[in-house]
């Protein structure tokens, strides 16, 4: 499955490559045992390709294959060319697009010490988890780091919601709390009942910011942790914020009273 002799044409469901995609869209942690990523749609294979990744594998479907970009098949190691409902069956998607990339997952780093960052406390779900690390990357939060109990960084979900934000970030996932004694920054913990007011508070930056539990919030054991607490004023009365709504807020803010410095 060489670009040198043109892609490979696969028509059999027991591909060994389908397989593996079928896991990979399908099995939130099937990348860890693997050891690779399914990014599906030109959105996301986009946001790789411009962040400078090259894919192990570039797949299309044969009814998209004679008009994919000669770009992003010049851009892969190999290319394979995929019978449409073959393709279509692996998608997780209630639209599946017609290619993807398949990426070699990058090895965990170590955590930066001065790096502005975001600590996730084991959030549950998904969309939360890609939505904050959208605004992570939006806001300068260069690196994430998920607490061992929060949803998989790399699963195709997150992936989705995060809309490329993966490839502008250092992530660091699976750790334990003692592994936040390499940072070097002040941690922000988020309340929805106690701490500064965040519009009142004067940031510390950089920092790292702890997003908690969307049930239980910050855990007391990382909030103990903390040298700065901030809350969100809600002038609706609501009892709480979606942590990912409460993230963006929060890193916003960040980011704002550091251009204004």
């Amino acid at each position: 499955m060489t670009t040198d002799t043109g892609p490979s044409h696969i028509s059999s469901r027991d591909n060994p490559l389908l397989k593996d995609l079928r896991k990979l869209a399908q099995d939130p942690g099937a990348y860890r045992k693997l050891g690779r990523l399914w990014l599906e749609g030109d959105h996301l294979c986009r946001a790789a390709l411009a962040r400078g990744v090259r894919p192990a594998v570039a797949v299309f479907s044969e009814a998209f294959w004679p008009s994919a970009p000669a770009e992003w098949v010049r851009s892969a190691i190999k290319t394979v060319v995929v019978a449409d409902d073959l393709l279509r069956a692996v998608s997780g998607l209630e639209s599946p697009a017609p290619m993807g990339f398949v990426l070699d997952l990058p090895p965990r780093p170590e955590i930066l010490p001065d790096a502005p960052s975001v600590v996730l406390d084991r959030l549950q779900d998904a969309g939360n988890a890609g939505s904050i690390l959208r605004s992570a990357a939006a806001f300068g939060f260069t690196q994430v780091i998920a607490l061992k109990g929060t949803a998989a960084l790399w699963a195709p979900k997150v992936l989705r919601a995060g809309m490329g934000a993966h490839f502008g970030l250092r992530l660091v996932e699976g750790v334990d709390i003692d592994a936040l004694d390499a940072l070097r920054v002040p941690l922000v913990a988020t309340s929805s009942h106690r701490g500064e007011w965040l519009h009142k508070a004067n940031l510390p930056h950089p920092c790292a910011w702890l997003m908690g539990h969307e049930g239980q919030g910050v855990s007391a054991v990382l909030e103990a942790r903390a040298s700065h607490h901030i809350r969100i004023a809600q002038p609706g009365g609501e009892e709480s914020l979606n942590v990912a709504a409460a993230a963006a807020i929060c890193l916003h803010a960040s980011g704002a009273a550091l251009q204004a410095k």
